[in-house]
Order: C-alpha cells, then sequence, then structure tokens
C-alpha cells in the first residue's frame, strides 16, 4: 500500500513539474522566437547571418549541447550527485563540496584550453568546415567565432549549474536563464543591426548574453551552499572518476551529434547563399514544440529514472518510460500534421518581413517538412538516452552516435550530390539518423533490462491510426480555406492556423477515446474539469 502512495505522490510530483518546466519553457521559446524573427528581420536569409550561424555552432557546442539543460554536464551533474545528497533541506557536506569544486576546476580549465585554440586558429577551423562558402563568408565566419570564443568555457560551467538547481527541485531558474541571452540579443540587434553590415554586433550579444545567463545562475548555486575553490585532485577521488566515466562518453556523444551538423555545414556551403540560415530556423521552429515537450517531461524524469536505477525498480523504470514516452508520442502526432499543413504559413506569419523574402520563407519550410517526420524517433531517442545515463551508461550512447557518422555522409552524398534534393536532402537525411538511433539504442537496452515496448508501440499504432484520419481531413480543409478564404495576409495566416489546429483536435483526440487511449481520456478529463471550474 505504501508503493502505491508513494509511486501515485511520484507521479503527481512529476506532472507538476513538467507542466511548470512547460510553462517556463514556453516563455523562454517565445521570447527565443521574438529573437528570431528580430535577426530574421535585420539580417535576412543572407551571407551575414550564414557566417554568424555558422560561426555559432562552435560555441553552442558547450552552451547548447553540452551544458544545457539535458546536456552531459548536466546530466552528470544531476546522476552522481543527486545519490549524494540524501536530504535537499540541508547544506551539503564537506565531501560534495570537495567534489563539486574538483568537477568546476576540470571543466573550466578543459573550456578555457580549447576557447583558445578556438580563437588562435578560427580561420583555419571556419575554413575547413565551410570549404564550399567564398573566402569572404570564412573570413567572417571566423572573426564572429572569435567573438563568441567565451560561449566555450560559460557553456560547461553553466551545465554543472542546472544539475545542481534540478537536484533540488528549482525547475525555474535553469529554463528561465535563456531568456537573458535572447533579450540581449534583441535589444542589442535592434539598436546596432542598421549600421551593422557585418553581423559583429550579433556576435557581441550573443556572449554577452552568455555571460548574463552564467551571472544569474551564481546567487542561488551559492545559497545552496556550493563554493568553488579552486581544486585540482583529480585523481584519487571515485565520484570524480563516476563523473569522467559518464562525462566523456556523453561529451563525445554530443560531439558526435556536432560532427553531424559540421557534414551538413559541409553540404550545405554548396547549396545557395542563405541555406544554412534557413536549415537553423526551420531546427528553432521544430524545437519550439518539440522542446518544450521533450524539457517538460524528462527533465523531472531523469533523477526518477536515476533514483529506480539505483533501487533496483525496473518496473518503475518500465512504467515511467512508457508513460512519458506514450504523452510525448500523443502530443507529436498533432504537431507533424500541423507542419505539413500549416507549415508554410507558420513560417511565413513568424519570419516573412524585412529582408526575410518569400524564397527564404519556402526554403525554411522545405527544411521543416522534411525534418518533421523526425519527431516520434526524436523524442524516443532522447528518453532512452537517460535511461542509460541512469544505469552511468554514456558509451553506448556515444557508440551508437558514432557509428551513424558514416550513415549522415553517405545520406548526404545521396540526396544533396546525386539527387539534387537541395536543403530537404539535408533535413531528411537528419531525420533517418534520427531513426537510425533510436533504433539501436531500443535494442541495445535489452543488455541493461527488459522494457515493455509491445504495448508502448501497439498505442503508437493506434495513435498513428487517428493522426492521418485527422491529417486528410487537415489537408481537405487546408485546401478550401485556401480557395474560398480572402483576408490580408497576417489574418490569412492566424485564422488559417488556428482552424486547422482545432480541425485537428477534434478528429484526433475523440479517434483516441474511440480507441480507449489513456493519453486522449486523461486529457478530456482535465479540460472537463477545467470547465467545470
Amino acid at each position: 500500500m505504501t508503493t502505491t502512495v508513494s509511486g501515485e505522490e511520484k507521479a503527481t510530483s512529476v506532472l507538476k513539474a513538467a507542466w511548470l518546466i512547460a510553462v517556463v519553457t514556453i516563455v523562454s521559446k517565445l521570447i527565443g522566437f521574438i529573437r528570431d524573427i528580430v535577426i530574421a528581420n535585420y539580417y535576412g536569409a543572407s551571407m551575414v547571418s550564414d557566417a554568424y550561424y555558422y560561426a555559432y555552432q562552435i560555441p553552442s557546442l558547450s552552451l547548447i549541447l553540452l551544458g544545457g539543460v539535458g546536456g552531459p554536464f548536466h546530466s552528470a551533474t544531476v546522476a552522481v550527485f543527486s545519490k549524494l545528497i540524501p536530504s535537499l533541506r540541508e547544506k551539503p557536506k564537506d565531501e560534495v563540496n570537495k567534489l563539486y569544486s574538483v568537477f568546476m576546476t576540470a571543466t573550466t580549465l578543459f573550456f578555457l584550453i580549447l576557447s583558445v585554440l578556438m580563437f588562435v586558429f578560427a580561420k583555419p577551423v571556419m575554413g575547413l568546415i565551410i570549404s564550399g562558402g567564398s573566402s569572404e563568408m570564412i573570413e567572417l565566419a571566423a572573426l564572429h567565432l572569435k567573438i563568441m570564443t567565451p560561449l566555450l568555457v560559460i557553456g560547461g560551467i553553466v551545465g554543472i549549474y542546472y544539475g545542481i538547481l534540478i537536484i533540488y527541485k528549482q525547475f525555474m531558474l535553469p529554463n528561465l536563464s535563456p531568456i537573458i541571452m535572447s533579450v540581449a540579443i534583441i535589444a542589442i540587434s535592434v539598436a546596432a543591426a542598421p549600421n551593422d553590415q557585418k553581423g559583429f554586433a550579433l556576435a557581441w550579444a550573443t556572449t554577452i548574453g552568455a555571460i548574463l545567463q552564467l551571472v544569474i545562475q551564481y546567487p542561488n548555486v551559492r545559497k545552496l551552499g556550493f563554493k568553488v575553490r579552486p581544486n585540482f585532485e583529480f585523481t584519487n577521488n571515485p565520484h570524480f572518476k563516476e563523473i569522467c566515466e559518464l562525462l566523456f562518453p556523453a561529451v563525445l556523444s554530443s560531439t558526435v551529434g556536432q560532427v553531424h551538423i559540421y557534414v551538413d555545414m559541409f553540404f550545405t556551403s554548396s547549396i545557395s547563399e542563405g541555406a544554412w540560415t534557413a536549415i537553423g530556423y526551420a531546427n528553432r521552429v521544430f524545437q519550439f514544440p518539440v522542446g518544450i515537450l521533450v524539457t517538460a517531461f524528462l527533465v523531472p524524469l531523469f533523477p526518477i529514472f536515476a533514483r529506480l536505477v539505483a533501487e533496483k525498480d525496473y518496473d518503475g523504470i518500465r512504467n515511467y518510460f512508457n508513460k512519458g514516452v506514450g504523452v510525448l508520442f500523443f502530443a507529436a502526432i498533432p504537431i507533424i500534421i500541423g507542419i505539413l499543413v500549416v507549415g508554410l504559413d507558420s513560417v511565413r506569419l513568424v519570419f516573412e518581413r524585412g529582408a526575410f523574402d518569400a524564397q527564404a520563407t519556402f526554403m525554411v519550410t522545405e527544411a521543416l517538412w522534411f525534418l518533421s517526420v523526425s519527431i516520434l524517433p526524436y523524442v524516443f531517442r532522447d528518453s532512452i538516452t537517460r535511461v542509460y545515463y541512469s544505469f552511468n551508461d554514456s558509451a553506448t550512447p556515444f557508440i551508437v552516435a558514432f557509428s551513424s557518422i558514416v550513415l549522415k555522409f553517405i545520406l548526404n552524398i545521396l540526396f544533396i550530390t546525386k539527387m539534387h534534393m537541395g536543403i530537404g536532402g539535408i533535413t531528411l537525411s537528419t531525420s533517418l539518423v534520427t531513426l537510425f538511433n533510436a533504433c539501436v539504442l531500443g535494442i541495445l537496452m535489452k543488455k541493461k533490462m527488459k522494457m515493455d515496448y509491445k504495448t508502448l508501440f501497439v498505442n503508437l499504432l493506434k495513435m498513428l491510426a487517428a493522426g492521418i484520419a485527422a491529417f486528410v481531413v487537415c489537408i481537405i480543409c487546408a485546401y478550401e480555406f485556401d480557395n474560398f478564404v480572402h483576408l490580408p495576409a497576417v489574418m490569412f495566416c492566424l485564422m488559417k492556423i488556428a482552424v486547422i489546429f482545432i480541425i485537428c483536435m477534434l478528429v484526433y483526440v475523440p479517434l483516441n477515446l474511440l480507441m480507449k487511449m489513456d493519453y486522449a481520456s486523461e486529457l478530456a478529463l482535465r479540460i472537463k474539469n477545467k470547465l467545470g471550474r
């Protein structure tokens, strides 16, 4: 009886945390969207914007992939420190603080060396990555990279801060802090962009925003009792060794993921001017709903996975995994439908103004269409990766990601060089590689424990059947809307998106209810309760 109550309390806690994180992440993503709109308005899809986004891919490896929420530094911190902190109401013990100091010292040293190397060799690095670009493009991207090298140091430190705060259930600040960078970029771009012919103000705004992101985290971490004192005792420290064993393969895995991006950059530089900017915006549109979903559910679930593994409660892991991924699948299918049916209207509504023209809109949409098919494998891959991390195994995700580099390269050659698919070929290869990684990680999990995939994927098939029906109805309605509704561009796009969303949900949710899907029943019950109030 006690176990049941405890399980229900945990589920309620996860849902509350997920709801809080979802709200905060939505606010953060919305401001990030405004940032992208401002950049698109002033810089369009041009050589300057390409140079900025090409250069940003290197420091973003640290700030977003390695140090972001869900990244290796955050994950390693949660996986190890959560086991060493029995009570969240007490200050950390000296042993924990010592480990924290060692981890911070090692992280700062590593990224400081990396940032110096990137600063010194900025031009050769950018020349290698965008070899298909002009010499002017390479030179400009190298200058942008030099301005943004401090982000490399900041990223690792912010990742540790995120992990500490999330262990103490302070979900708000880690998910709000990216807003600081967005606000800095918006403010500086609006002030300087009209006279910023080379985009340097944009690069400086990014660096200033990252510094502010670090500054805002520090007081809360210190208030919890974590104090940094330079400590170089990297050996004879079993807990630091555990962090390194988890972190090193995870960093390599994320770095391998970045190599995929560099492969894309190599091929994209030969397509057309503005192509990499378009792919970047497509990724941002993609990450807006998907990032909210994955962050909202996996951030509170990950510490639970870690504790369940420590307790060897495999039934609990299966239960939480299937519920979490099932909810993500249920929410992902309408997102895919929305992208395929009104993706062009959404991109036009958000970005098409100023220097961002109709051609740029179509480039972004084309990339987005092919990227949308990766949503389902994307959420599964990220979810199953958290289970591997809970077992202190980051080596397997790394090996799988590393093995897919060759696949990525082959697919890009096939789609870009042979089939001349352009931007769509880049994002289609990304989707297929995501599917490959998800399948292999799912299969290899049996070495750790037996998962209940049958229940999960039977439910997915039912949801897909409802989704296909909803997609057909939405396509027909969108076609009729285009023919019979005549409004000013902004009103037309807003109304079309709203109408298609309502129609999609009116078809998709009832069909799931007919098939007795728990996720639809819970959604209907919550809506009913809200209306009842």
